[in-house]
């Protein structure tokens, strides 16, 4: 079963260690083992780690001669912006009619 664009970039999100590494990808293009330098886990585990980001569309990945490199691909997080934006605006909109209704409750108090 396929999963949507949003649900694969929230579960590929969900890994610390798949956001560290879009993170560094944010600063710019690096190889595979660029990538597993800084972790604990072997580069292989990282590699998975890219598999994940790489359907989920945040990656990209090329074959220049020997080297493998990764890039960040910023559209799917746009996607998931715009997702998460219309609960946002939703929310505010609550937490404001409550504001308001908790000012009335407070000013009809005094009276």
């Amino acid at each position: 079963m396929t999963a949507d664009p949003v649900s694969a970039v929230f579960a590929a999100l969900a890994d610390p260690t798949r956001r560290a590494i879009l993170a560094r990808l944010a600063t710019g293009e690096a190889t595979v083992n660029e990538l597993a330098e800084p972790f604990p886990i072997s580069v292989q585990a990282i590699s998975k780690h890219l598999t994940v980001l790489e359907r989920a569309g945040l990656i990209v990945r090329t074959r220049e001669a020997q080297w493998r490199r990764c890039r960040l691909d910023p559209a799917p997080l746009r996607t998931l912006a715009e997702w998460v934006e219309q609960y946002r605006r939703l929310w505010d909109d609550r937490y404001d009619t409550l504001d308001d209704y908790l000012s009335d409750l407070k000013g009809n108090s005094h009276e």
